[in-house]
């Protein structure tokens, strides 16, 4: 049986760009599917369950990044994954706290 292979483009719109705090929540993401999942930007292939790998794709904003999943799980995981881009790394918490602030 054929591994299924997924791949998707996203766009980074946080004004600070894909930094520390949402490349965390992007591995931490990535980490609970059984799929291999990489993040391309250009020519630079990156682990995407490796915070420090995801940090080094240098993406600011606007940046396009394909993600690229082979697993059982590809579909889901990349739909979760573009969800968290697609809402600018929101948060519960920091929702509420723009919404206190």
């Amino acid at each position: 049986m054929e591994i299924p292979v997924v791949e998707r483009t996203v766009v980074i719109s946080n004004p600070q760009g894909l930094h520390a705090r949402p490349a965390e929540m992007f591995a931490r993401l990535a980490l609970r599917f059984d799929s291999e999942i990489e993040v391309i930007r250009e020519s630079l292939r990156v682990d995407a369950k490796s915070i420090l790998h995801v940090l080094t794709l240098g993406a600011g904003q606007g940046t396009k990044l394909v993600l690229h999943a082979r697993g059982a799980d590809a579909n889901e995981a990349l739909e979760a994954l573009a969800r968290l881009v697609d809402s600018d790394f929101a948060t519960d918490e920091t929702l509420s706290q723009e919404s206190h602030g």
